[in-house]
């Protein structure tokens, strides 16, 4: 008796690296968070006062405080005045 057999050849498993579902902003990854996470998780207590001390002392930026509303009109603003 003679058996039809169609591919017999095993397929070689490839291993699929699982996708991050997490939605990153434009130029962010993974490894990107991961980094800036650790930065500020091993960050001590006077490094983080001196960092904040060191931006609201910055002359180049204002930080103000935005009806959660306007959020998305003010970041398009942003971005079309550093795209511009």
């Amino acid at each position: 008796m003679i058996m039809n057999r169609k591919n017999t050849k095993a397929k070689p498993r490839t291993r699929r690296s699982k996708r991050d579902p997490s939605p990153y902003p434009k130029g962010w990854n993974r490894k990107r968070v991961e980094a800036l996470l650790e930065h500020y998780e091993n960050q001590t207590d006077d490094e983080a006062i001196a960092e904040a001390e060191a931006a609201y002392n910055a002359t180049d930026s204002t930080m103000m405080q935005v009806p959660m509303e306007l959020v998305p009109q003010v970041q398009r603003l942003i971005s079309r005045k550093r795209a511009g």
